[in-house]
């Protein structure tokens, strides 16, 4: 039986097996930066498990940008290096490997969540002083972030291409910049942590400024062949800032740049924001995008069940689904859902015999 969700998804040159996507979720795991055989096993679990797209976790494009100091970098060659043999792996599975770019700011310099996750102040033991758009803390623990000057928005800038650069060169065919969750760019497209007096803040078109450099600048050096995504979030959950408004205009020039897909996610803002968190409870921002500005989206957000998936994309709410938690959970999601929406799906022959 034909579902939607296990079509085949063609973006540029790349073309994508089924619409089920691993969202990037941080391991902590790097106290170099330097991928490890965990990440081998984890990564490429989810490629042999039949998910169309693998999506590695949120990689610093700078040592600063880290959020913790376990974080996967990509700030130098080895590090890509690194990569390489995962990406491979997963190529030969028959998924899609992607990345995600990243830089913490003002999130920065924090514990592993699974140590705690308290903030690191600068100084102190792998602690570190972070940037950001404006000199407002995440929360009173947080470090206050020095304010970027212009010398550094242009050497940040330059970081996310160089680490672009690097990730294609380690092979990955999907790139995706990380513009959500109140890490740096998002600090800047936000009114709650961007108080900027000059061309970088105010108005929605001058918060929107810097991220917009960042995505134009790897359009840029990202081959034309090649799909750039940005993920988002659609809203703050707070009165007064950043919303779903706001992302439809972000979106539209996100388009104008020649990004191919926005991944829809929300938060990360604030550590109060009172998020009503359900199955799909971040739909409706995908599918609002997808209609008003003509881009493919994809949908994230306790998305669990086959079924619950497959009617998203048939509603026409968004173009794939990207499970995180999920996935954790069970790494054969796809294959099982193959087999609860009646869809002759190939198990790899090392597996099949499980498959009856």
């Amino acid at each position: 039986m034909s579902k939607l969700l296990f079509s085949p998804w063609q973006l540029r040159s790349v073309t994508l097996r089924n619409r089920i996507v691993m969202a990037p979720m941080c391991q902590y795991s790097t106290p170099d930066g330097v991928a490890s055989d965990w990440h081998l096993v984890h990564l490429g679990s989810r490629a042999v498990g039949g998910a169309g797209l693998v999506m590695v976790e949120a990689a610093a494009v700078s040592p600063e940008g880290r959020i913790s100091p376990d974080d996967l970098g990509i700030w130098t060659d080895a590090q890509a290096e690194a990569l390489r043999p995962i990406v491979d792996f997963v190529h030969q599975q028959g998924a899609v490997a992607a990345i995600q770019i990243a830089h913490a700011g003002r999130k920065a310099s924090t514990a592993a969540p699974f140590h705690g996750g308290t903030p690191l102040p600068p100084g102190s033991d792998r602690g570190w002083q972070p940037i950001g758009a404006s000199p407002l803390p995440f929360s009173p623990q947080h470090t206050v972030p020095l304010e970027m000057s212009e010398a550094e928005l242009d050497r940040v800038r330059a970081d996310f291409v160089a680490a672009a650069q690097r990730a294609r060169r380690a092979g990955f065919r999907i790139l995706e910049l990380h513009m959500a969750h109140g890490y740096l760019l998002h600090s800047f497209l936000s009114p709650l942590s961007n108080q900027r007096q000059d061309g970088y803040g105010g108005s929605l078109e001058k918060r929107m400024r810097f991220p917009l450099e960042v995505a134009r600048a790897l359009r840029a050096c990202w081959p034309e062949e090649l799909p750039l995504w940005v993920r988002i979030s659609a809203t703050d959950w707070v009165d007064g800032g950043w919303d779903i408004e706001q992302s439809v205009v972000l979106a539209q020039a996100l388009r104008e740049i020649g990004v191919d897909v926005i991944d829809c996610s929300s938060g990360g803002m604030t550590p109060d924001a009172r998020i009503p968190a359900g199955p799909g409870f971040q739909v409706p921002f995908a599918e609002r995008i997808r209609r008003e500005v003509g881009l493919p989206t994809v949908a994230v957000g306790l998305i669990t069940e086959p079924m619950q998936a497959e009617q998203i994309l048939v509603t026409g709410q968004a173009d794939a689904v990207a499970l995180a938690r999920e996935l954790l959970r069970n790494p054969y999601w796809p294959l099982q859902a193959a087999q609860a929406l009646g869809v002759d799906w190939a198990w790899p022959a090392q597996y099949d015999r499980a498959k009856r």
